[in-house]
């Protein structure tokens, strides 16, 4: 990737993270397939680093669940079961409910804390992005937007460990659920049947993804947790059910 390493000030550590991220990203992009293995060498060679960097980058990728290291070859894209997908849920629900609970709780009033309402505000404009780009089944806009949307959600409890946590797993969630998306977005892909009422040249995925961003974010500010967590279950219900008709098709 162009820029990266090409500037002397850059510190190895911001280096570290910036590689991590464009893997990461190409991971989310269906660039890296799963199971697809590489070096730290090649990685170096692509990105013009060295592999200092590179190999701390993808260790912190192996941290995170996305890769795998395998002995005296280098690393793999990990390729996620339903299994794992089905368990992704469950703990991102114990951890979305939390910061809910957080969010809605008499001590905490996004109203009158400065900058809360605000932040609550950025939240949703994030939430709307996201909705727009899942109607039109634009994935990887969606999954830039959802990503940001949840951490900026996340970061307003306050507590950056309950934050970074719920991050890494709707990344881990996204990792896992490309493998069966990409199939329907990719030219000549297509699993799903054929919708009679989308527009001739529209993304196959319009109209597929869960697209409620706003909808939790009404019900934070409500301060209505239960609503929150109806809107989740909804969603995770959706997502599921979308990836196993999905697998089926193979």
């Amino acid at each position: 990737m162009p820029g990266i390493g090409g500037n002397g000030a850059v510190t190895r550590s911001t280096l570290r993270q910036q590689l991590a991220d464009a893997l990461r990203d190409e991971v989310l992009a269906g660039r890296l397939q799963p199971g697809q293995e590489f070096t730290v060498k090649e990685i170096a060679e692509q990105y013009g680093v060295s592999a200092t960097p590179v190999r701390e980058a993808l260790v912190d990728l192996s941290a995170q669940g996305l890769l795998d290291a395998v002995q005296h070859r280098g690393f793999a894209v990990r390729a996620y079961s339903l299994a794992d997908y089905r368990g992704m849920l469950q703990a991102r629900a114990l951890v979305t409910d939390g910061i809910f609970r957080r969010l809605t709780a008499t001590g905490i009033d996004l109203d009158a804390e400065p900058g809360a309402a605000d932040a609550l505000a950025g939240v949703r404009r994030r939430g709307e992005e996201a909705r727009r780009a899942a109607a039109a089944g634009d994935l990887d806009v969606l999954i830039g937007y959802d990503v940001r949307f949840w951490r900026e959600l996340g970061g307003l409890c306050g507590n950056p460990y309950l934050t970074d946590f719920l991050h890494r797993l709707r990344v881990q969630t996204w990792a896992c659920a490309v493998q069966h998306l990409r199939r329907i977005a990719a030219p000549g892909g297509r699993t799903e049947p054929p919708d009679p009422d989308r527009p001739a040249g529209a993304s196959p995925l319009r109209g597929l993804l869960w697209a409620g961003h706003t909808d939790l974010v009404d019900a934070l500010a409500r301060r209505d947790p239960a609503g929150a967590h109806a809107v989740v279950t909804a969603y995770d219900a959706h997502s599921l059910a979308l990836l196993e008709r999905l697998a089926a098709v193979g």
